[in-house]
């Protein structure tokens, strides 16, 4: 496999993860969207492309084609994973982005299509073979794995808090909450789901939800296996999200200062990736931030001898850069195996 090639991508899910992975691949130099599979209407899906996007002319339609200046995408309209016939379309990598097919049945129904790999943007339902950070543990990944996930913006962004602030200290234990913004499974009016809290309006309400980061920081970070609540607030805003934790710091000489000059010191080395903000900025300033953490050094408090609260800000775009991220370092592996 040429290096030179471009990695041929396949898109499950069209919304808004699947439409910035598609606008980030057209102005690389390095990933082509071949397929994008989703129910929606050719002419729908365009139009929702095109009303987020920055330069929406560079994204037209040609019957049920996806055309922009790098390379044309076929839309099929189809629903499920078994349904797709990625072999057609000689995938190197789907990404599934529509966060409902999380178990390994549906995985290996991409795999069964003749994709090579499959990646989530979401959190697996049961045991894959590799979550895999960017920033983090992109080391550990293997040229044989075929079912991987790439966590979810939140679980990113709180792992790559605790992997810099772990680098420098010792941290007992700690608690997470996610202020979320509304997600396109909530209902916008009150509707009865499975669910009941988030059966109520998002529009109107702060909907109280649990969050699987902790179950799965284990695998990610070992040292924090059993150490770590997590939980999330969903809000009435569409876009940005913040990440309230709570650290519980093993020396009580620790403070904000120290908190802060060792996130700087840790965004300098994981550039592209984490950020640190000095500004009092407010969620909507991080909207169109392609960062996976961007820590807010006036968010820093100390309580007490051994507690530090942090606030950190994050968003979707953060997170299909990272997608993006791990379809490449699938790539080097590649090419390293097939030049060995």
């Amino acid at each position: 496999m040429s290096q030179d090639r471009p990695i041929r991508v396949g898109i499950m899910g069209f919304g808004q993860t699947g439409r910035q992975i598609y606008d980030l691949a057209s102005q690389s130099d390095d990933v082509e969207v071949v397929a994008i599979a989703d129910i929606g209407k050719p002419e729908i899906l365009h139009y929702l492309l095109g009303a987020e996007m920055v330069e929406p002319a560079r994204h037209e339609l040609q019957g049920n084609f996806l055309v922009n200046p790098r390379f044309r995408s076929r839309l099929m309209q189809i629903d499920r994973p078994a349904e797709m016939p990625w072999d057609v379309f000689g995938v190197d990598m789907v990404i599934d982005s529509t966060g409902k097919y999380r178990e390994t049945c549906y995985m290996q129904d991409h795999l069964n299509n003749g994709a090579r790999r499959v990646l989530l943007r979401t959190l697996p339902a049961d045991g894959i073979d590799r979550i895999v950070i960017p920033g983090i543990n992109e080391a550990e990944a293997q040229a044989t794995d075929c079912m991987i996930s790439a966590g979810s913006a939140t679980t990113t962004a709180l792992c790559l808090l605790l992997h810099v602030l772990s680098g420098t200290f010792k941290i007992e234990c700690g608690s997470m909450t996610s202020i979320h913004s509304y997600t396109s499974d909530q209902a916008l009016q009150d509707y009865a789901g499975t669910d009941i809290r988030r059966s109520r309006s998002a529009a109107k309400n702060i909907i109280p939800n649990s969050h699987e980061a902790g179950d799965w920081l284990g695998q990610i970070l070992p040292d924090f296996e059993g150490k770590f609540l997590t939980s999330a607030l969903n809000v009435p805003i569409h876009e940005g999200c913040l990440l309230d934790v709570n650290l519980v710091m093993e020396d009580s000489a620790v403070g904000v200062e120290e908190i802060n000059e060792a996130m700087r010191a840790g965004a300098a080395g994981l550039a592209g990736i984490v950020g640190v903000v000095e500004d009092p900025i407010v969620s909507s300033d991080v909207i169109g931030n392609p960062l996976s953490l961007l820590f807010d050094a006036k968010g820093t408090i100390k309580a007490g001898n051994n507690t530090i609260k942090t606030l950190s800000w994050y968003e979707s775009l953060g997170h299909a850069a990272r997608l993006l991220d791990v379809v490449r370092i699938y790539r080097k592996l590649d090419v390293q195996q097939e030049a060995a």
